[in-house]
């Protein structure tokens, strides 16, 4: 059984940071691209009004769907119609109590936010011939951002419920967001996250040679996990509450 203690649960979201820091340094050496995302442009005969970008976040998902990544709590898929897995599953209890665990997607959220963000790291422009590679790269960064905000989602929320049982309980049966919201939220803890990333993403760089690779701006992070992976992530452990079996 997973170890539900909010520590153990911190340090692995901490763990998740090096991920997600990688994947956006690799995104940044490629130029935004704009034409892989626009659509009908993928190149694909018969690929309609699907962008390039699409395509290939939909192969890829179809072939995680049929190794069983979708069983995973924390995995979310970003599109639809996936066939089933194709080999069995062992999974470990998770000690999660909610109705309904793949209600808890914010998905659609994750991927408007880092389309937004593109433009923040990446140079304008656009690289022909390495499309592929750009959007390649765009499905690794999602896919950790979107396990690393739902993974938290989960755990926290579970974490928390269980430090102080009888004070969520009340407030998940009045359904008060706000309260819930408030009682889920550590300023300094967030703070601690922030100066992690930052430093994280200047020590990945700090002996990169910059005539043959692009530099992530570490202020770009930081700004992601500040106003997107983290207020998510609490969103997520928010809904999850409103949804466990008290």
């Amino acid at each position: 059984m997973i170890e539900l203690k909010l520590a153990s649960v911190a340090e692995r979201l901490e763990g998740f940071e090096e991920t997600i820091v990688f994947k956006l340094i690799d995104r940044a050496q490629f130029k935004t691209n704009a034409p892989v995302y626009a659509p009908g442009r993928s190149g694909f005969a018969g690929a309609g009004n699907k962008s390039l970008f699409e395509l290939r976040l939909r192969y890829q998902e179809r072939m995680d769907a049929k190794f069983g990544r979708f069983y995973v709590p924390e995995e979310r898929a970003f599109t639809d119609r996936l066939p089933k897995a194709q080999r069995s599953m062992d999974l470990p209890e998770t000690g999660l109590r909610c109705g309904d665990i793949g209600s808890i997607d914010l998905t659609a959220a994750i991927l408007t936010a880092y389309k937004d963000l593109l433009p923040r790291i990446c140079v304008k422009g656009v690289d022909k011939g390495n499309f592929g590679s750009s959007v390649e790269h765009d499905i690794y960064a999602l896919q950790a951002i979107s396990r690393r905000v739902h993974y938290g989602a989960l755990y926290v929320a579970e974490c928390k419920f269980r430090d102080d049982s009888a004070k969520y309980r009340r407030l998940i049966e009045a359904k008060d967001v706000k309260a819930l919201l408030s009682l889920l939220t550590r300023k300094e803890v967030e703070d601690a996250i922030i100066a992690r990333v930052r430093d994280k993403v200047a020590y990945a760089q700090a002996r990169v040679n910059r005539r043959v690779r692009v530099v992530l701006d570490p202020h770009a992070v930081v700004g992601f996990y500040r106003d997107y992976i983290i207020p998510l992530t609490k969103k997520g452990e928010v809904a999850y509450l409103l949804n466990r079996k008290i």
